[in-house]
């Protein structure tokens, strides 16, 4: 008789932890507390704890569907793979800044990691007043040294196709090209648009001007595969503390515009930036304009001492690396947005202001912003404009770019 092969069954709290010691992960007669923490949108994510020795883990298990939809919607198990082969990669180059991986297994989509519960979910954090006064230096090093190692200038080029093929992801990629880049733009099913936003959302989608530079975005999305991606990397996909960052659920990881997760970070941290009254505002600033500065400074770094270009010593080129990056930084989060407005997914720090007046002042300065940051994403130059941007909207003052 031909043994058959295991196939995909969904975990439960009882087989979560049967599994945890099948795994010798804690010991046979330790007693377990084991709770389902998911989000509900696409996994499954159980905490396993021993509260006797104070010690847990997480096991994060893919479903063949995307849970918040349901079975009608099908989606790839290979995302555990994809998700647990980028968190071993990025912890390559900076072991810090993402959590310790201790078991994978693709038939089941399992995940066995570091639990991070002693830190707070930064979107969350940044909700209740936090601040996080090392975030957007943690950040700035994780994707600088992340995006540079497995980009052209560091690997040869044989090497980063290979590595390249292993990260192929079409089906969350599409996702991403669905929801932060087509449907908002349209007035899609999927959208979930206030109705006295409404007249707005339609300025959006009958602006011309604003759908060809999403055009663009979206085409340099899709064809410029330039380093290894977290590929989702907003405040939701961050663990913090004051001392301590950790970047998790790279499931979206591919290869694409080196931009695009700087963008994804800016733009997410903007937000909660909005969504706070002037006096608590400035914190949050700060990270928009130190991420990109300790980027530049690290990537700079890393290009002078570790760079495999044959042009790279030629003066200019570096500066048009930095130059291009930005600016598709800048777009990029303009697209982030507008989806987190008039999208499927919105911002849960703005969803949380309570005054109705506040909270569709804040979605309207929200528009406005990622709508300049997507059409006129060549005129930013620096970060600083990117707060000074901001600083006018919520005055009510038009966006004015300085003169180049």
């Amino acid at each position: 008789m031909t043994r058959s092969e295991p196939s995909y069954e969904a975990l439960t709290e009882t087989t979560a932890i049967a599994l945890a010691k099948t795994l010798e992960l804690f010991s046979a007669d330790a007693d377990l507390i084991c709770h389902e923490i998911g989000d509900g949108n696409l996994n499954m994510v159980f905490r396993i704890t021993e509260p006797a020795a104070k010690r847990g883990i997480i096991i994060k298990q893919a479903l063949p569907y995307v849970r918040v939809i349901g079975e009608g919607w099908p989606l790839t198990l290979n995302r555990a793979v994809i998700e647990s082969e980028a968190l071993r990669h990025f912890a390559k180059h900076v072991p810090q800044y993402v959590p310790e991986i201790y078991y994978t297994d693709p038939t089941y989509a399992i995940t066995v990691m570091e639990d991070l519960s002693h830190l707070t979910i930064v979107r969350t954090g940044l909700a209740s007043g936090s601040t996080y006064p090392l975030l957007s230096t943690h950040i700035g090093e994780f994707l600088a040294k992340t995006l540079f190692a497995t980009s052209d200038f560091a690997m040869g080029p044989q090497e980063k196709r290979e590595l390249a093929l292993q990260f192929h992801n079409p089906e969350l990629c599409k996702i991403t090209e669905n929801f932060v880049f087509t449907y908002p733009l349209f007035d899609h099913e999927t959208n979930d648009v206030e109705p006295i936003l409404r007249p707005i959302a339609e300025q959006i989608w009958g602006d011309q001007s604003l759908l060809l530079e999403a055009a663009k975005l979206k085409q340099t999305f899709i064809t410029h595969a330039e380093a290894l991606l977290h590929g989702d990397l907003h405040t939701g996909s961050i663990f913090a503390s004051d001392e301590e960052t950790k970047v998790i659920d790279p499931e979206f990881a591919f290869y694409g515009p080196i931009g695009f997760d700087i963008g994804l970070f800016i733009a997410n941290t903007l937000l909660s930036a909005l969504a706070r009254e002037e006096d608590g505002r400035d914190a949050l600033l700060f990270h928009i304009t130190n991420v990109w500065d300790v980027f530049v400074d690290t990537f700079s770094t890393l290009w002078q001492q570790n760079n495999v270009e044959d042009f790279a010593s030629i003066e200019g080129y570096l500066e048009y690396q930095l130059q291009h990056i930005f600016e598709d930084a800048v777009g990029f989060a303009g697209s982030e947005i507008i989806r987190r407005i008039f999208g499927l997914a919105h911002a849960r720090d703005i969803e949380a202001i309570i005054e109705d007046a506040y909270r569709l002042t804040v979605k309207r300065n929200a528009a406005a912003l990622g709508r300049d940051f997507i059409v006129n994403r060549s005129l930013y130059q620096s970060p600083a404009q990117l707060v000074q941007a901001l600083q006018q909207v919520v005055t009510g003052a038009s966006i004015v770019h300085p003169s180049l």
